[in-house]
């Protein structure tokens, strides 16, 4: 190696160095497609997966197995683009779901002195870490064993993790019953990432790049553009299935998607340790995109909460009302779109937390990563800010999310003498109460 490689390779590893700190001990999902399985480059993504567990990332690995399933099946029946499975089709694709995740086994368990994962003694963990429930009936279509995800383990899955062993997934899963059901391997990793509030969704895609309808690659995506993204006709399925995967993943709570080549030595690592990346990432920071209510904000604020009060969820405002009392609110803003708000009511020592709404693709109740939550952390910081000691919420239908976010369930006479005169016994809302550190 010349002297001016060495240099080369000393400032990268240099250069790379906050991000291996900053990765350690986060937990990555990654998709492995069924056509990465069959290209040449998937030695090299094995070793850098095995490099990633090396450093301390957390990582869940699901494979896929579309044109292994075409070869071995033959002709078979597709429904937008879902596979329909039948028992005996699904015998099949068990039985080539266990060739394929002993393959990926014996690649992480090489061990020769000549190999990158000589001394690295990777532990690969697979079991059924997934309850699955079947997709049923589509525009007339019975879609037997495919099915999709009901619920995922995710104690299970962070006890293997915090053992320091690697997770390996086949897109399949469990009905209470036994019964096993076919899953779409993108909407599998999607559903993992989400349940485990993973840090980042990876996925391997043949190109490595989203791109505009030029033909550029695009490097950096928001939501709302990855939306506008997939309304092209001309990209490939795999792509637009990645896509819709990774935009699934971030909507429900996950920091980071990335989307990287699999025929591209290197690209995990250039696209993870590099500040320029190595592919296209979806992402939004959803507790910078809160803010105080403005007058412009108005319609994004009665559009949000409409729906609700028309379900009886909320009580409903005027937009008179609601226009008089905009300085009561927050409200997230994604891309010049309100899709999240709440509002704070002074009461002497405590404060009321109300009006809170999410829009529908950024509501995820089962982890710590939601808009929801961030909405609750900035109304909270607001409260104190302003000197109350105590908040507190009337929620008809919200009660147990509440009680998983600190709160403790209270009477109606413990409401401030104000409120406790308003309060509307027919509609019987529950009353809960936190304290504010």
């Amino acid at each position: 190696m010349t002297t001016q490689q060495t240099s080369k390779y000393a400032n990268w590893f240099r250069d790379s160095t906050p991000y291996i700190s900053a990765h350690r001990g986060r937990t990555f999902v990654v998709l492995l497609d069924g056509d990465a399985l069959e290209h040449e480059n998937l030695d090299n993504i094995v070793h850098d997966l095995a490099l990633l567990q090396v450093l301390d990332v957390r990582v869940v690995l699901v494979h896929g197995a579309r044109p292994q399933i075409d070869a071995a099946l033959g002709e078979t029946t597709f429904h937008q683009n879902r596979r329909i499975t039948g028992p005996s089709e699904m015998q099949q694709i068990l039985g080539l779901y266990g060739t394929l995740r002993s393959r990926l086994e014996a690649l992480f368990s090489t061990g020769l002195p000549t190999s990158p994962l000589h001394n690295a003694d990777i532990a690969v963990v697979s079991g059924n870490f997934v309850v699955a429930q079947p997709i049923g009936v589509l525009d007339g279509v019975d879609h037997q064993l495919t099915g999709k995800t009901r619920r995922v383990h995710t104690q299970r899955v962070r006890a293997a993790l915090d053992a320091g062993a690697l997770v390996l997934l086949s897109p399949f899963g469990y009905s209470p019953s036994g019964q096993a059901f076919n899953l779409a391997a993108d909407e599998l990793a999607a559903d993992m990432a989400v349940a485990l509030a993973a840090d980042k969704l990876i996925t391997f895609d043949a190109d490595g790049y989203a791109r505009d309808e030029s033909g550029q690659p695009v490097t950096e995506l928001s939501p709302t553009a990855t939306d506008s993204l997939l309304d092209q006709a001309n990209m490939a399925e795999t792509t637009r299935s990645h896509l819709t995967a990774m935009l699934r993943a971030v909507r429900g709570g996950v920091k980071r998607a990335h989307l990287v080549s699999f025929t591209q030595d290197g690209a995990l690592l250039g696209e993870l340790f590099t500040a320029r990346g190595q592919g296209t990432q979806i992402s939004e920071t959803l507790r910078d995109l809160i803010r105080p209510a403005m007058a412009d904000d108005l319609a994004g604020i009665v559009a949000l909460i409409r729906p609700l009060e028309e379900s009886g969820v909320l009580v409903r405002r005027s937009r008179d009302r609601l226009e008089q009392e905009m300085e009561r609110f927050l409200v997230a803003e994604i891309d010049g779109i309100v899709v999240g708000c709440c509002a704070i009511y002074a009461f002497d020592e405590c404060a009321e937390l109300a009006c809170v709404a999410v829009h529908d693709s950024y509501r995820n109740a089962n982890d710590d990563l939601g808009l929801g939550s961030h909405l609750l952390e900035a109304a909270e910081h607001t409260a104190r800010a302003a000197g109350f000691k105590q908040l507190f919420v009337l929620t008809t239908q919200t009660r147990d999310w509440f009680l998983e976010k600190g709160f403790v369930e209270a009477g109606a006479d413990s409401l401030p003498a104000p409120k406790q005169a308003l309060y509307n016994y027919q509609r019987n809302a529950k009353v809960l109460t936190k304290t504010l550190a």
